[in-house]
């Protein structure tokens, strides 16, 4: 049988709520001890874990007391269901729990458990910004147990690194984890080959040895938004580039010749695009055009080849890379946008000359592209975790992929309380101005009710469009977006009050905990809005689960229309504008047949970012074995 079809594991099962019942036994005993006493207790179970007793045995001791102390310093006590999904990590599944049932609350578990071995437990999550809230909030409990935490960041230093990677419970992104891990491997081959250049150029001073090494062996990994960062961050390897080369002037001359060349060029008479690959191709025009364009000196000992393919490459840029969609222009650089998360993915640069072709797009300093001095997989990083672990709200539509791909069961545990979220007929739209007017007329309605509005948009752009639209119709709203990074917390924090109105790209669609104000719960709580839907049904799940959360009132409507993204991204332009005059009847209405198109185009997105997934999967492991097989044979040279 192929392994995509064979039945999924389930880590939740009738055993597993009698070690939760075994836990709850234990409740009256833990509140009768004093402060001391549990600190003790916590170390005595540290003493049992590092003399080899495992986890298992250990688990509804350690359980019952981080109940405890949670109780105690947070006044936050896990509720059984969160009892639950904590058994079920520590056998190493993904679960999934509905948005705001607290799985922030549900880490420490694990966490604590996994780290009374002294070998370390991390938290992987998104972006610092989490990776700092969640470590600060829940630090009281860690700190009544007697254990440490730390937490790293992207702008830390080798010595702040280290340090938080000694304590017993890490907090951080995966990316940053990733980055350390493949800077300790140049460490260590700097180590074994006596070289000072690969120790230099990661810490600004030679390293002396095995001392110098960030990370300790790895024992349990905890993966937050498992979904966005096991499946969608997996579509892009870590990569540490080498030190550029003498080349530099040149390359930086084709990049910015391409740019100029590929203003100049007319769609279908001098290239052709391919919008679903994403791709575009030079015609017999075009590369006329390319060889009778002047060019510099500089380029004198460029190939034709190679400045069609960067002529292609800067095509690319301006077709499918926009300005405050894909990426921001922030002190002169390239910040591209994360699509799942809206967040600004610091660091973070696209492959094979592209990002180079943005900048020279957009006039900024061009980062020439160089060679890597070390690069990992999302897949193979965590496959070096002996212990792994995930949770996220949205795993469902991908528990096939995920449980295939890193060997994990798969769970879903239940709310805590009937989720009550309803929600609204969807509306099918003429075209994006049509859409958005009729949003604004629904915001008037839902703000003279007094109820708080949160509408999710695809772009920073259009974000900031219908701010301009709301403020024309007289609506005070905040806009969240990758803008307002530093005001993130607050805006979150006001959007569940009375009459609030908030704009806001994805960035409000994970992570975040929106509370109702008071008298929101009787006027019907948080109304969301979908301006449109996503590449992933995961992203739009997100969005949905920000209302009606552990058993507040809430509502959500779809909208959709003629020209969305969407359509044109799973079909092409040409069969896109023949599917919108099919769904051109449908418009001010509220067909589910018409949304369901809109469903089956998401869908084929998701299946070919699966297929891009798997290719890189495969392309990984083939370069793996290929390096493998050349530092074993003694006729190749290791250079070559």
């Amino acid at each position: 049988m192929f392994d995509w079809l064979k039945p999924r594991r389930s880590a939740i099962n009738s055993s597993t709520w009698r070690v939760v019942e075994r836990i709850d036994g234990l409740a009256a005993e833990m509140e009768s001890l004093s402060d001391a006493a549990l600190r003790r207790l916590a170390r005595s179970l540290s003493y049992r874990a590092k003399a080899g007793e495992p986890a298992d045995v250990l688990l509804v001791e350690s359980f019952a007391a981080t109940r405890e102390a949670g109780r105690r310093t947070l006044g936050m006590r896990h509720y059984d269901v969160q009892l639950l999904a904590g058994v079920a990590l520590v056998h190493g599944a993904i679960v999934e729990m509905q948005t705001g049932e607290g799985k922030t609350l549900v880490a420490t578990l694990p966490l604590v458990l996994y780290s009374l071995a002294g070998k370390g437990a991390h938290l992987a999550t998104v972006n610092d910004y989490l990776a700092r809230r969640d470590a600060e909030w829940m630090e009281p409990i860690y700190r009544a147990l007697g254990l440490s935490v730390g937490i790293i960041e992207s702008e830390m230093d080798f010595d702040a690194r280290r340090a938080a990677y000694a304590r017993d419970v890490t907090y951080g992104t995966a990316k940053e984890f990733g980055f350390d891990f493949l800077k300790d491997r140049l460490m260590n081959r700097e180590i074994a080959e006596g070289r000072a250049d690969l120790g230099a150029m990661l810490t600004g001073r030679a390293a002396s040895g095995a001392s110098q090494l960030l990370q300790r062996p790895y024992w349990f990994a905890l993966v937050d938004e498992a979904d966005n960062v096991l499946i969608d961050e997996a579509r892009t390897p870590l990569i540490i580039a080498s030190p550029p080369g003498e080349a530099q002037a040149v390359q930086e001359g084709v990049f910015r010749f391409a740019a100029e060349v590929a203003a100049t060029l007319e769609r279908d008479e001098d290239y052709e695009s391919d919008v679903q690959k994403q791709t575009c191709e030079l015609l017999g025009r075009g590369r006329s055009r390319v060889r009778a364009h002047e060019r510099p000196p500089l380029l004198d000992g460029v190939s034709l080849l190679e400045l069609y393919d960067a002529v292609e490459r800067a095509l690319r840029a301006r077709q499918f890379f926009s300005r405050d969609r894909q990426y921001v222009v922030r002190d002169g650089k390239i910040v591209i946008i994360d699509e799942f998360t809206g967040r600004a993915a610091e660091g973070r640069t696209w492959r094979d000359g592209l990002h180079q072709a943005v900048e020279a797009q957009e006039g900024v300093e061009v980062s020439v592209p160089s060679g890597h001095a070390a690069r990992i997989t999302i897949q193979d990083l965590f496959a070096r975790w002996p212990h792994l672990a995930g949770m996220t709200g949205t795993i469902a539509t991908s528990a096939g992929e995920i449980s295939r791909t890193y060997d994990v069961a798969v769970a879903t545990v239940p709310t805590n309380r009937p989720a009550i979220r309803r929600r609204l007929p969807p509306a099918i739209c003429a075209d994006t101005a049509d859409k958005f007017a009729r949003i604004v007329a629904e915001v008037q309605e839902m703000h003279a009710l007094g109820r708080p509005v949160l509408i999710g948009t695809r772009s920073i752009d259009k974000s900031e469009l219908l701010s301009r639209m709301l403020a024309d119709a007289g609506l005070a709203h905040t806009v969240l977006n990758a803008r307002q990074i530093a005001r993130e917390a607050e805006i979150v924090a006001q959007a569940g009050q009375q009459g609030q109105i908030t704009v806001s790209t994805n960035m409000a669609g994970r992570g975040t905990d929106i509370k109702l104000g008071p008298g929101v719960h009787e006027l019907g709580g948080l109304h969301v809005i979908c301006t449109e839907l996503h590449d992933s049904a995961r992203i739009d799940r997100q969005l949905i689960g920000r209302c009606g959360r552990q058993g507040d009132p809430g509502t959500w409507r779809q909208y959709v229309a003629l020209d969305d993204d969407i359509l044109v991204g799973a079909y092409g332009p040409k069969r896109a504008a023949r599917i919108a005059r099919r769904l051109a009847r449908h418009c001010g209405t509220s067909s589910e047949r018409a949304i369901a198109v809109y469903k089956r185009a998401q869908q084929r997105i998701e299946a070919r970012h699966v297929r891009q997934r798997r290719l890189l999967e495969y392309v990984e492991r083939q370069r793996a074995e290929a390096h493998i097989q050349m530092s074993q044979d003694p006729y190749l040279d290791a250079a070559s």
